[in-house]
């Protein structure tokens, strides 16, 4: 059983999807076989010692002294000194590259971190979705990060390392993505009581799905009228925004295509009726911690609210 956790996760580190991945991979190796070349030439040197210093029969008591080396000396200086320069240079190439600005054609997105869930706002395209990243295959991204409260971290594993979101200053990641795929995330910096729910995927399309996915969240709501009425007179109007309509909330995610997403609660669970049904009848069961209320929602009432979400396409 111990050799179930050698196995290596479709999300790995060192299965990168991204140039910014890569660039990370890269010097990770060379500092891995940097330092393993000095675990063998130290252990070599410590067995030749046990060895070749043991004592013997017919040794003294007190072996020769030896007050200093100057050749040995200069030696164990140079070799760190050389070894530091050696792993010194690729990084700051490593942080040069990896810091440089954007091509213009970049496709701009702001992520921003809340307790617990993800805002992805699309500025040029003029939408916002929650908890699911797109991007186009083959296109550079110019990923902007930020916190709506407390500190949070970026982290897609096979997109590259995380990234800090820190309130009132902005981070980012500059990538391109060359794989197609869905690719989990998840905050790596404790945030609360639900950090470990705080959870995200990232949808790495073909161009032209991409733009039929912006196409569609680009396009107002069509929610159901009994549903919409439900959703005012429960109170989620203020909290939550369900674009072309007065709902304008901007404390929880955007709704306005929820029924197109894959999961909700933050990507803890598949966007289907009952689980859904689940959060909306106690969502801190779900979630310990989540901001949103118990509604106290009769089975007409919820009824009602799980067409409206359901159809939010």
């Amino acid at each position: 059983m111990g050799l179930a956790g050698c196995g290596l996760s479709d999300d790995a580190t060192i299965r990168p999807i991204s140039d910014f991945g890569r660039q990370t991979q890269a010097l990770y190796e060379t500092v891995f076989w940097w330092t393993l070349g000095i675990f063998v030439v130290v252990e070599l040197l410590l067995v030749f010692a046990l060895w070749r210093y043991r004592r013997r029969v017919n040794d003294p008591e007190v072996p020769e002294q030896i007050h200093g080396h100057t050749w040995l000396e200069i030696g164990w200086t140079l070799a760190p000194a050389v070894i530091l320069l050696a792993i010194a240079i690729p990084t700051m190439s490593t942080i040069f590259r990896q810091q440089a600005p954007p091509p213009i054609d970049a496709l701009q997105v702001t992520a921003v971190g809340h307790q617990w869930w993800w805002e992805f706002i699309y500025p040029d395209l003029g939408f916002t979705t929650a908890n699911e990243i797109h991007v186009p295959r083959g296109r550079t991204v110019n990923l902007t990060l930020t916190s709506g409260d407390v500190i949070h971290s970026f982290w897609v594993p096979r997109l590259g390392g995380k990234r800090d979101l820190n309130p009132g200053s902005e981070n980012t990641i500059v990538f391109t993505a060359d794989s197609v795929g869905v690719f989990e995330g998840q905050c790596a910096e404790f945030c609360g009581t639900s950090h470990a729910n705080m959870r995200m995927k990232l949808f790495v399309d073909e161009p032209s799905d991409f733009e039929a996915w912006a196409n569609l969240q680009a396009r107002p709501a069509r929610p159901d009228s009994a549903g919409y009425q439900t959703f005012l007179a429960s109170g989620c109007a203020a909290c939550h925004a369900i674009d072309g309509t007065p709902a304008q909330g901007k404390v929880g995610p955007n709704l306005t295509h929820f029924g197109s997403r894959s999961t909700f609660a933050s990507g803890l669970l598949p966007n289907e009726r009952e689980p859904l049904a689940g959060w909306l009848r106690n969502p801190d069961s779900v979630k310990p911690g989540a901001l949103m209320p118990d509604l106290n929602l009769s089975e007409a009432r919820l009824s009602s609210l799980l067409r409206l979400l359901e159809g939010l396409r």
